[in-house]
């Protein structure tokens, strides 16, 4: 039975090389650009301190904006400027001129600023005007030709004579504080040097104008750098959110990191170290002797990958949202195939945390995925055949849709609802219609799916149909092995799958010799030659018995049978020993020294499914010679039967605890029970004897027995 082990880490080092590799993918793989690391909820305060714009940024448009002015746009007529480097060269050199006498600091803030201005471009307040035949001009879009290439561009995004006055005097301030702003630009003649170099073409205009009806600039207007966005505990209000949410678009796309480059590198090493540090401890944790199945070990890292990559790419995209068309959960499905519920719960999890820590609103979407992983993990123990796995699908759809409605509610959220929807029910159908693809993947890792499981049970293959015809009753034995530790597997939490294939298969070296096996002599073989061990020396008759594990083997590996169906024949008998004719070698005067003569070559259950079908193959052998039928001697026999076992060594190494042991003895009692209930005697029916004489009538051949009358 089960004891407290400490298992020591891998000592191999080829264990940890995967684990390497993916440390070096996910740094490779992780985000270069900085992050917007701020909670904020339209409606709740600003929880951080004073926040300052890094750079300049424009003001993205709401998505209720942009749908109001999309209907309108046709109405407006977008006028046509040319970008003129003639006024701009000139207007710097008169600025420059000016500025001989300036200090050589403020020269330069100054020519910065101005270069600045230019380069976005200057525009005079008469150009944007109405004009009578071409109708209303938009005030919130223009063409600007610049090197022979006409672009549309927010008016936003230009200058103003007023606002390149602002700018050139705030710009002063900021970074010359000990100057007095106002005396430079009278002095310098600063204003008059400000000539718009964006020149307005009517002509251009009017060629374009039929085409100006479908664009919606998006954005409206611009924050310079150095603007406070939002003060500490200030309300966040829809300007404030909308401002928030511009900042932060250009900040997650364009804000690169500050620290010095082999630093960036380091961090996402040691990021990374972190990550798959975790992934090792859970498999740890979960199943230790996992990193001893190499087949198993590698598929849990290699699903792993499967979860990341999706995470990885969309971090370095402007849309999130597109993680929701991810499959996210078909991972839980995958590890559920193959692996118990600790395993796969604490894989799963780790496997989320990418989406975590690099998409935007990760914490929301790894909840979402999270509960429909763990409801998908339920459902699909029922609803996993055919048709019936789009139930599954389903209720993933609902509640992925569920807690999306409810984090957009709540404000944690945001995006087209419409398009995340739509995202929503792509990833539910793709875990789905992505399932089938595990069959590849149990070839690949050599390992054994539920489908499979069903498949090598089935009676009706080669192997079984030749045991049927080969060793019907070991055969049949193998049947009511089969049921009852079906029974027991499932009071346990055990494989019943598992189980039920190597109940069918344990036995499968009789065919080799069945009428050595007392089971098949009397349906092989009649008359004296029926007792295959009444002129054999005990010796020979353990070696012939002893020899179905190993032909067991041989049969296995020559039909390709899994890993794991050759542990059930190894180890369904452990090392005991065949005790009849032990017994009988003894009473003969034999030397008990040779007991390794008459034990078996196998080996000590391990798992909870070998242990069950070990003790499951004793009792049904034995309870055909059980002489009373009664509760109680339903629970001497097994208790027997299990105390036997225990002290011969055979549970020393199994994964089976005290009580689930206790469970087990229970299940056997009550199977036993309903295998041999009592029944009723049926009395015989007495025959009926006429107290009156009858008369013989003999039939002659033309009479015929008439039917009796009512």
């Amino acid at each position: 039975m089960r004891s407290i082990k400490k298992y020591p880490l891998p000592e191999r080092f080829h264990t940890y090389i995967p684990y390497i590799v993916l440390v070096l993918f996910l740094a490779l793989m992780m985000p270069r650009t900085a992050r917007f690391d701020y909670d904020y909820r339209k409606g709740s305060p600003w929880k951080y301190e004073d926040l300052i714009a890094k750079f300049d940024f424009p003001i993205y448009k709401t998505d209720a904006q942009m749908k109001e002015e999309l209907s309108s746009s046709s109405k407006s007529v977008i006028p046509y400027f040319r970008f003129s480097n003639e006024i701009t060269n000139a207007s710097l050199k008169t600025a420059e001129l000016g500025l001989q006498s300036a200090d050589d600091h403020v020269r330069s803030v100054v020519m910065a600023s101005l270069k600045s201005i230019y380069q976005h471009g200057l525009l005079s307040e008469e150009n944007i005007k109405t004009d009578r035949k071409l109708g209303n001009i938009s005030e919130d879009l223009i063409y600007i030709q610049k090197d022979k290439r006409a672009a549309k561009y927010p008016v936003t995004e230009v200058y103003r004579i007023s606002d390149a006055r602002q700018k050139l005097h705030s710009d002063i301030e900021a970074k010359c504080p000990n100057a007095n702003a106002d005396a430079i630009i009278r002095s310098t003649d600063l204003l008059n040097a400000l000539e718009p170099n964006l020149v307005y073409d009517r002509q251009a205009t009017e060629m374009v104008c039929a085409e100006s009806g479908d664009y919606v600039s998006p954005t409206q207007g611009f924050v310079s750098s150095g603007t406070l966005i939002v003060s500490e505990d200030e309300i966040v209000t829809a300007e404030i959110a909308q401002l928030l949410d511009s900042y932060k678009r250009e900040y997650d796309t364009n804000m690169g990191s500050e620290s010095p480059r082999f630093l960036d590198i380091l961090g996402s090493v040691v990021v990374a170290i972190i990550i798959i540090f975790i992934l090792f401890l859970s498999i740890f944790f979960a199943n230790p002797k996992i990193f001893e199945k190499k087949g198993e070990h590698l598929y849990l890292l290699f699903i792993f990958s499967l979860a990341t990559i999706p995470a990885m790419v969309i971090a370095r995209i402007e849309t999130p949202q597109f993680i929701l068309m991810m499959p996210m959960t078909l991972i839980a499905l995958y590890l559920q195939t193959f692996f118990r519920n600790r395993m796969i719960i604490s894989v799963y999890i780790v496997s989320l945390i990418p989406v975590l820590l690099f998409i935007p609103q990760g914490a929301e979407y790894f909840v979402m995925f999270l509960l429909s992983g763990l409801l998908a993990i339920a459902l699909f123990q029922t609803f996993n055949k055919g048709l019936m796995q789009f139930v599954t699908a389903a209720a993933v759809f609902l509640c992925m849709i569920l807690s999306y409605l409810c984090f957009r509610a709540s404000g944690f959220v945001s995006g087209v609802l419409a398009r995340d929807i739509g995202f929503i029910f792509i990833g539910s159908v793709l875990s789905v219609m992505a399932y089938p693809i595990i069959f590849l993947f149990e070839k690949m890792f050599g390992l054994l799916s539920i489908s499979k499981l069903d498949e090598l049970a089935d009676t009706n293959n080669n192997i079984l149909r030749e045991l049927e015809v080969k060793a019907p009753g070991t055969f049949q034995h193998s049947l009511q092995v089969m049921s009852m530790a079906d029974s027991v597997s499932r009071v346990v939490n055990a494989n019943a799958h598992l189980v039920r294939a190597g109940a069918l298969y344990h036995y499968i070296g009789k065919m080799n010799n069945p009428q050595c096996f007392v089971e098949n002599e009397s349906l092989l073989v009649k008359g004296e030659d029926a007792k295959y061990h009444s002129n054999i020396s005990p010796e020979k008759s353990a070696k012939d018995i002893i020899r179905h594990v190993t032909d067991g083997v041989e049969i296995a590996e020559k039909h390709h049978l899994p890993t794991v169906i050759k542990d059930f024949i190894l180890s369904h008998h452990g090392t005991g020993r065949v005790n009849y004719f032990y017994s009988k070698y003894i009473n003969a005067g034999g030397d008990p020294a040779n007991v390794n003569m008459f034990c078996y070559p196998g080996r000590k259950p391990v798992s909870k499914e070998q242990v069950i079908l070990m003790l499951c193959d004793s009792i049904e052998a034995a309870s055909r010679t059980l002489k009373e039928y009664t509760k109680e001697s339903y629970s001497n026999f097994v208790e027997a039967i299990v105390k036997s076992k225990i002290d011969e060594g055979q549970l020393a190494d199994s994964e089976v605890s005290i009580r689930e042991l206790e469970l087990i003895k229970d299940c056997l009692k009550s199977y036993l029970a309903q295998m041999y209930h009592e029944r009723v005697e049926y009395p015989k029916q007495e025959e009926l004897v006429s107290k009156e004489p009858q008369e013989s009538v003999e039939l002659t051949e033309s009479q015929e027995p008439q039917e009796p009358q009512d």
